[in-house]
């Protein structure tokens, strides 16, 4: 079976192309175009139907939520609700990234319970099996790595967190550099890391890149590669083992490119805002504009529970400069297991980002709703503000929550309302569609 990419090449438009081009208001060659280029991708998985989401140039920015247990809370029911809350809050990807419990059973609960694109990092579970086969994750055999891989694929996974840019190369960069105010913080990487210094080995999936691939594409899943060293402090963004790792993923995004897999590049993590722009004309050079999927950014590091505007600044940032998928940041980042709550407003967050940064990434098509919904705020139109808003429902509980005495205003003005007082002044001189 072809994968989008190589359907993409042959001239064919898929019926994920086709969605995604009705979906995006643009041309289904254009869609089929990136995707051959390895500008667009589509996770998908050719066991499953997920909801078909582009990813890249030229579309809206698109918003990822992550969930999963922890080794100190495992509520499998939890995990389905957070997925169907982030579902319901307008996230268009979902990545399960358990580490307790029974992780085959949380991972196929979260598949059957919504229709987005849902994806993992298999070096979770591949260093937790080995944990509990053998009392030690560096004990971990890269046969059964592969293994779980192509079990995880089978299952229905749509794209794939795959951490295969860090080598023996990457990790000599970060010793000879002597510090990482941040440490390292990617549980995977972290954990690659240990496998390689235990075994004085290089790491498999950079090894045997052509055996990761051919695997997804077996499946025509996406693959992410994952950022193991990313920066886990603004301090340690763009240092040598960070922007290491960055360079062999986008060699690795044209490898996997060149044999017909859908490649996503992942980026950092922690950044301050005066190094977005820069970072992302980076990673588009070097990887021939291939998809780049943002953690974050958190923008800060001193504002542990309103981390999801530390990174939604950042995110919005990213959305203007040509980022295409942002990983959701919730308030329990730094400080717990995200709960409902937390993931719904996570991707509120998020959405909110990522909507300013298309605002000005694609201004001329990107401004149209912000006029139309100014109009109806000076024409005091209640029914089409909440038509034009980004979360409509919530909009209309706050109102509804305070209602005014005079149904037309509001109770931040009551009598004192401007648009009430500008309409009596100028007579109706302000309501034409040219101002």
């Amino acid at each position: 079976m072809k994968t989008q990419v190589e359907h993409a090449v042959d001239g064919i438009i898929t019926e994920q192309m086709a969605t995604v081009a009705h979906d995006e208001d643009l041309s289904p060659e254009y869609i089929r175009t990136m995707v051959a280029e390895g500008k667009i991708v589509i996770p998908n998985n050719s066991n499953s139907t997920p909801k078909p989401v582009g990813i890249g140039k030229g579309l809206r920015t698109k918003v990822n939520a992550s969930i999963g247990t922890s080794s100190d809370i495992v509520n499998y029911q939890a995990e389905v609700r957070k997925a169907r809350i982030a579902e319901q809050a307008g996230a268009d990807t979902l990545m399960e990234l358990s580490v307790g419990g029974n992780l085959d059973r949380v991972r196929r609960e979260v598949l059957a319970a919504v229709n987005l694109p849902v994806g993992n990092v298999p070096l979770y579970q591949a260093f937790c099996d080995a944990t509990r086969k053998y009392g030690s994750a560096d004990k971990l055999a890269p046969e059964e790595l592969f293994d779980l891989i192509e079990q995880q694929c089978e299952d229905g996974l749509a794209f794939m967190a795959i951490h295969c840019g860090i080598n023996r190369y990457t990790i000599e960069r970060l010793r000879k550099q002597h510090y990482r105010y941040g440490g390292l913080v990617s549980k995977g990487g972290t954990s690659m890391v240990s496998w390689m210094e235990h075994n004085n080995r290089e790491n498999p999936l950079y090894e045997q890149f052509d055996r990761v691939v051919a695997i997804l594409k077996k499946y025509d899943v996406c693959l992410s590669l994952g950022n193991g060293l990313r920066a886990g402090a603004i301090h340690d963004s763009h240092d040598r083992a960070q922007m290491q790792e960055l360079i062999i993923n986008c060699e690795l995004a044209q490898l996997g490119r060149e044999m017909g897999c859908q490649m996503l590049v992942e980026g950092p993590g922690h950044m301050p805002l005066d190094e977005v722009e820069a970072n992302i004309l980076i990673q588009k050079r070097m990887s021939n504009e291939a998809p780049y999927y943002m953690l974050g950014p958190i923008s800060t590091d001193v504002v542990p529970g309103f981390d999801h505007i530390s990174s939604a600044i950042g995110a919005a940032q990213s959305a203007r400069y040509g980022a295409d998928l942002i990983c959701y940041i919730t308030p329990a980042e730094h400080l717990a297991l995200p709960n409902e709550d937390d993931v719904r407003s996570g991707v509120e967050a998020a959405r909110v980002a990522t909507y300013i940064g298309d605002m000005n990434k694609y201004p001329d098509k990107g401004r149209q709703r912000d006029k139309a919904m100014s109009k109806a705020r000076r024409d005091l139109q209640w029914d089409k503000q909440f038509e034009l808003a980004l979360m409509p429902e919530q909009a209309r509980q706050v109102r509804d929550s305070r209602l005014p005495e005079e149904e037309h205003s509001c109770t931040m003005c009551g009598n004192f309302c401007a648009a009430n007082g500008s309409k009596a002044l100028f007579d109706g001189d302000l309501q034409g569609d040219k101002c």
